[in-house]
């Protein structure tokens, strides 16, 4: 993986704005050209209406932003953000994330964004959470609201992406504790990858739970 400041990360090109980390011709491709649902994300017949298993089970989220699918290259970078301790693409993948969702309209203005939180020893043993980069760099830009320690990992859990659907969201039951105020905000939860939902939904359903006014999820990819 590329890693000389002041080129592309896909092409190689020099970068008229080295901090982009990425070029406009790169950026364009990673973008999803598939119809989803503005609520799940998963795919759908139009991209204007929640589909039909969101109106007979909604998520715990009014809408989920994603750059696209879980694929070559944008996958590649996320792994190397994710397990290789390339934190320096946080702010090439935090711009992508920016561009999502300046393409849709009617969302809510953020007042608080929130990072999904990671046990403390994986934290210490990754280096960072990648989550809270991704944050810390919206935030910047959109002068909005962001505490790392918002939401709290009470207690360890398995890896999500070795277990079911259905593990998954029993794994996840009462892991989380809400450290702030929301009462009345509209708050976006922030995550690198969402496959199920289960993590991001127990967090949505604790903000909810205590009088959030409205959640959005924004996430790099949504698994289709």
């Amino acid at each position: 993986m590329l890693t000389v400041h002041g080129l592309c990360w896909l092409c190689k090109m020099p970068l008229g704005i080295p901090a982009w980390g990425i070029c406009s011709r790169c950026s364009t491709t990673l973008f999803s050209k598939m119809c989803v649902c503005p609520q799940c994300g998963l795919p759908a017949a139009t991209a204007r209406l929640p589909c039909g298993r969101c109106l007979q089970k909604p998520p715990p989220w009014q809408r989920l932003v994603a750059i696209s699918d879980y694929l070559p290259p944008l996958s590649q970078m996320i792994h190397h953000f994710k397990f290789n301790g390339k934190a320096e693409l946080a702010p090439a993948l935090s711009r992508l994330l920016l561009l999502a969702v300046r393409q849709h309209t009617g969302l809510p203005a953020p007042e608080q964004l929130i990072s999904v939180p990671l046990w403390q020893r994986r934290h210490w043993r990754r280096g960072y959470n990648q989550s809270e980069l991704l944050c810390q760099a919206l935030a910047k830009w959109l002068s909005t609201d962001y505490h790392p320690q918002a939401i709290t990992r009470i207690r360890p859990t398995a890896t999500q992406h070795q277990l079911s659907a259905r593990l998954r969201k029993h794994n996840l039951k009462n892991a989380f504790r809400l450290e702030l105020q929301v009462e009345g905000r509209h708050m976006v939860v922030v995550d690198d990858v969402v496959t199920t939902g289960s993590t991001v939904a127990e967090i949505c359903r604790l903000l909810l739970r205590n009088g959030a006014a409205s959640v959005q999820v924004w996430c790099l990819c949504r698994t289709l």
